[in-house]
């Protein structure tokens, strides 16, 4: 069938709508309103207000069928639910770490692993943090260290979210392996544009931390996507299948941590994972403490059911090839249309390059947040600021330019219809033709930490 497939040009949606819901069309005027309620922060804003909504692809996909029927299979005894079994056999199917501890999502897994080996003084070195990563590591006093080489943003590098194997040398030299208590690779590379890691990169990173005596850890929410860009991209790969592939991820790996609300295909959950007994330990006593039993983590049984069954459906190749194809179109268009994104394009979304899209607004005057607020006020499109918003507050109150200034516009799964995406092509060629116009702003109000998800912004006049 894939065979056959693949002699046309079209890509089409390996599935059929089974059940829809409604988009309320707003105006402009509405918009405006809204925006302005929400202190012009995208996440603010009441979803019936969004016509489009690319804020994120974490738990806003769509289920299958066989999902919900799954989900009638949930058991939801305390301890030791069938659920749970069948949720513990899909993870090691695809990952085979002795010890699976369950978590309500990813940001749970991040915050026990760190709250047990974290600690001041301490350094977690990654290819790139993404904002709950970041804040986890440096809640518990320690160091998060981005270790993605710099690249341009144009470049066609087929693994640009690679970590800097010569950087992690230098950095263990610099602090003493003894200050590191795991190295971490993010797969994909969400904030360096959903970009891929490549099994060489792995392995070479791997081959360090043997060295040192330092455990590698994954951040494997895309898993699916990255094994997919490997089997496309990377020599030696092509008549691998996409199981076999994720099986030499984790091999190369001493633990990982997961989102089943990215590649497990579910609406919530995710999980810790790992070799070593005396952590495992450590940290089930931890999720004890804050999310549940061992055997359920903060999850309903039927939640484990609809991750078990998404966990089958993420690695089949006709899936993915529909996944990374259509956020590819996307992509693709935009770049046509001289709008500057991030090349190629990733897996999960397309990032637009907003400080080269508004050069008059300089950094401190967020050109991302500018571009988030014009795409929604234009046409309902719900994006994301991936830049100085969310990367520029450090630990000790100061704030500087993050490397990039981008809008992600994250695609959920099995969700939109390609006359979805071009309207989104439409509504960002709009606001691109009188990008020279808009403001820049200023925060009127933020927290002291993940200040993008409840801050508020005023126009720079």
């Amino acid at each position: 069938m894939l065979a056959a497939m693949e002699q046309w040009k079209t890509i089409i949606e390996p599935f059929r709508i089974h059940s829809v819901e409604p988009i309320r069309m707003t105006s402009v005027e509405e918009r405006d309103l809204a925006l302005r309620t929400a202190g012009y922060n995208v996440f603010n804003i009441h979803a019936d207000d969004v016509i489009i909504d690319l804020l994120t692809d974490s738990g806003t996909g769509a289920m299958s069928r066989d999902q919900w029927a799954a989900v009638q299979h949930g058991d939801e005894s305390y301890a030791g639910s069938p659920s749970w079994y069948r949720f513990l056999a899909a993870v090691q199917g695809l990952f085979p770490f002795k010890h699976v501890i369950p978590t309500h999502q990813g940001r749970a897994a991040e915050k026990i692993l760190f709250s047990v080996v974290g600690g001041p003084d301490k350094v977690v070195p990654n290819n790139a943090h993404f904002d709950t990563t970041r804040a986890n590591v440096e809640f518990t006093g320690a160091e998060a260290v981005d270790l993605t080489p710099p690249r341009d943003p144009r470049e066609r590098a087929p693994f640009k979210g690679e970590m800097d194997v010569a950087a992690l040398e230098a950095l263990i030299e610099q602090v003493g392996a003894e200050r590191i208590p795991v190295v971490f690779m993010t797969i994909t590379n969400n904030s360096m544009g959903g970009q891929p890691v490549s099994m060489a990169n792995l392995r070479a990173v791997r081959e360090v931390c043997d060295r040192h005596g330092l455990p590698l850890f994954l951040d494997a929410c895309r898993f699916a996507e990255n094994a997919w860009f490997i089997k496309q991209r990377e020599d030696g790969y092509a008549d691998r299948s996409i199981p076999d592939i994720v099986h030499e991820m984790a091999a190369l790996a001493d633990g990982m941590t997961m989102s089943a609300k990215k590649d497990g295909l579910a609406n919530i959950g995710g999980w810790l994972a790992m070799n070593d007994d005396a952590l495992a330990e450590r940290c089930r006593n931890m999720l004890i403490l804050t999310e549940g039993f061992p055997t359920y983590g903060g999850l309903a049984g039927r939640d484990l059911e609809a991750i078990a069954q998404g966990l089958d459906e993420v690695v089949h190749e006709d899936y993915l090839r529909y996944r990374i194809r259509s956020t590819a179109y996307l992509g693709e268009a935009l770049d046509a249309a001289g709008i500057p994104v991030i090349l190629p394009i990733g897996g999960h979304a397309v990032y637009i390059d907003a400080r080269a899209m508004l050069p008059h607004i300089p950094p401190l005057q967020y050109p991302g947040q500018s571009l988030t607020v014009e795409l929604y006020r234009e046409g309902g499109i719900r994006g994301c600021e991936i830049g100085t918003v969310m990367f520029g507050l450090h630990p000790d109150g100061s704030e500087q330019p993050a490397a990039f200034d981008l809008v992600r516009l994250a695609i959920p799964r099995r969700t939109y219809t390609q006359s979805h995406v071009d309207y989104v092509i439409e509504v960002a060629k709009s606001v691109a033709a009188r990008a020279d116009r808009l403001p820049g702003y200023r925060i009127a109000s933020a927290p002291a930490a993940l200040r993008h998800f409840t801050a508020r912004f005023e126009p720079v006049a």
